[in-house]
């Protein structure tokens, strides 16, 4: 902190401090606040998450990077408020979702990108409750051979 703080900065002082705070803030490993986590770097209070990075207020979570207000989710990163995402890439408020990205307010999505607001969708397409679970089952199956 220079002597005067209420000093300006000049662009290249102020760029070389800025700099050195996001290097710092990168090699910060710590976890804040969290209960029973395991193998979890730079995440703040949350609970029984597993491999993560970077979570915040995120419980149950495994193998997430960058995750805010998230619950039981897999492989994912950049979520903010969702539940139950499995390799799923900066959504919000969405539930239920599969290898989709960029999702608002979304449940039952499965290899999305996009949308906002919708239910039981694979690759952007509508289908009922009934056919949304009969594809997945069969597009899982397909997977674990």
């Amino acid at each position: 902190m220079p002597e005067d703080a209420s000093a300006p900065f000049d662009p290249a002082s102020f760029e070389e401090r800025w700099r050195a705070l996001l290097r710092a803030h990168e090699r910060r490993a710590d976890n804040v606040g969290c209960v029973q986590c395991t193998d979890c770097q730079a995440c703040q209070h949350s609970t029984f998450c597993v491999d993560g990075r970077g979570l915040t207020r995120c419980h149950y979570c495994t193998r997430c990077e960058r995750c805010v207000d998230c619950s039981h989710c897999t492989d994912c990163r950049e979520l903010s408020g969702c539940k139950h995402l499995v390799d799923c890439e900066r959504c919000a408020q969405c539930s239920y979702c599969t290898r989709s990205v960029e999702l608002v307010g979304c449940t039952y999505c499965y290899g999305c990108v996009g949308l906002v607001g919708k239910d039981f969708h694979i690759l952007n397409q509508p289908f009922t409750r009934e056919e949304y679970f009969a594809m997945v089952r069969a597009l899982e199956r397909a997977v674990r051979r």
